[in-house]
């Protein structure tokens, strides 16, 4: 694969707190988001003028949904919503290992074919890590690398997740935290993610952001 301005791997949460419905607003959100005009302008714009995205389903334990991608304009970028919107819903639901997503998520950014400017992890679920490892740690196995962590938060199910990702899950050069109230909020809370991501509008050196979609930034 070609080089890329930005590696970009989706961890998505398929924990049994995530319904069949929720997981089809999710993954359809995702899909939604990347057919949108100025998320797939956005993919072209860097010096390189491609993303590499992949993408992973994690409950207990995490498998690839989506390999590797080079989405270099709007036909690559449909082309990962089909193949995103067709992935089999695998793990099965199961416990919230926030922690172990995390990592398999930095295991696949590790296996990118394309050399990349940049490498971002991009988590989303609606729950507290509560099997496994401690998402911390983790967070700060990818800052060390110089990997950035960001995440969104479904807040349906606990209302205070996002200060959970504000304080375990996100880190690295630019990280942020968002949320949205709930799935049916999720396609254009992803639009607000990607952009931020993917369009490179993040804050410089370690400085965080944490914001509601809709509301003022906290």
């Amino acid at each position: 694969m070609e080089p890329v301005d930005l590696a970009l791997c989706l961890a998505i949460d398929v924990s049994a707190s995530v319904d069949y419905d929720e997981f089809g607003l999710m993954v359809g959100g995702l899909a939604e988001a990347f057919r949108t005009p100025d998320i797939a302008a956005a993919c072209a714009a860097g010096p390189r003028g491609a993303v590499a995205v992949a993408a992973l389903f994690w409950s207990v334990g995490a498998e690839l949904a989506v390999p590797w991608m080079r989405i270099d304009g709007p036909a690559a970028a449909a082309l990962l919503a089909e193949t995103l919107e067709l992935a089999p819903r695998l793990p099965m639901p199961g416990a919230t290992a926030l922690g172990e997503g995390m990592a398999a998520g930095l295991a696949l950014l590790a296996r990118c074919p394309a050399e990349a400017t940049r490498l971002a992890l991009d988590v989303s679920g609606d729950g507290r890590s509560n099997r496994g490892r401690e998402p911390g740690p983790v967070r700060d196995i990818a800052m060390a690398a110089g990997i950035t962590i960001n995440g969104l938060a479904v807040l349906n199910e606990e209302p205070d997740l996002l200060e959970h990702y504000a304080a375990e899950v996100i880190g690295g050069p630019g990280s942020f935290a968002m949320a949205c109230p709930d799935y049916p909020a999720f396609a254009a809370a992803m639009r607000e993610k990607l952009r931020r991501e993917i369009g490179g509008l993040l804050l410089a050196g370690g400085d965080r952001l944490f914001l509601t979609v809709g509301c003022p930034m906290v």
